[in-house]
């Protein structure tokens, strides 16, 4: 693993507790407060901005497994390498940020937040794929780049 996935991956690890402490929160939230659960709209957003978070932060561990095995330049590698923890924060920050009030019938406008989310980790992954395919040009040039 080079250094630059090393560090990415060592920084999701530390903040992975984050995510844990959400969690957390979520369900004293439902445990705790009626308020939360009489609003389904904001409790399905909430619980499902806390899943994308943990999931995506975990599938970034697994790209960086890959990235530095792929033929693609150095700015494409970084490019992946933040892909996926780039929409760890925009996905699940639509989610709750787009009904922060505890009344919110519909989201608001940063629920947009999500499809550009969803559109960076897809542009990581299908770079990442096509990467992964590209056939090296020697077993040199694969670790060196």
């Amino acid at each position: 693993m080079s250094p630059e996935s090393r560090k990415i991956a060592g920084a999701i690890l530390v903040l992975l507790p984050t995510v844990m402490f959400g969690g957390i929160s979520i369900l004293n939230l439902l445990i705790g407060t009626q308020e939360f659960n009489d609003n389904p709209l904001r409790h399905d957003l909430w619980r499902a901005g806390h899943a994308h978070a943990g999931v995506f932060l975990l599938l970034t561990l697994v790209i960086l497994r890959y990235v530095d095995d792929a033929v693609l330049s150095p700015g494409l590698k970084w490019f992946v390498r933040i892909s996926a923890p780039t929409a760890a924060i925009l996905l699940p920050g639509a989610f709750f940020l787009s009904v922060l009030s505890p009344d919110a019938k519909e989201p608001n406008g940063l629920i947009n937040l999500a499809y550009v989310g969803a559109a960076v980790l897809a542009a990581g992954a299908l770079t990442l794929g096509i990467g992964l395919l590209r056939k090296p040009a020697s077993a040199k040039d694969r670790y060196e780049a």
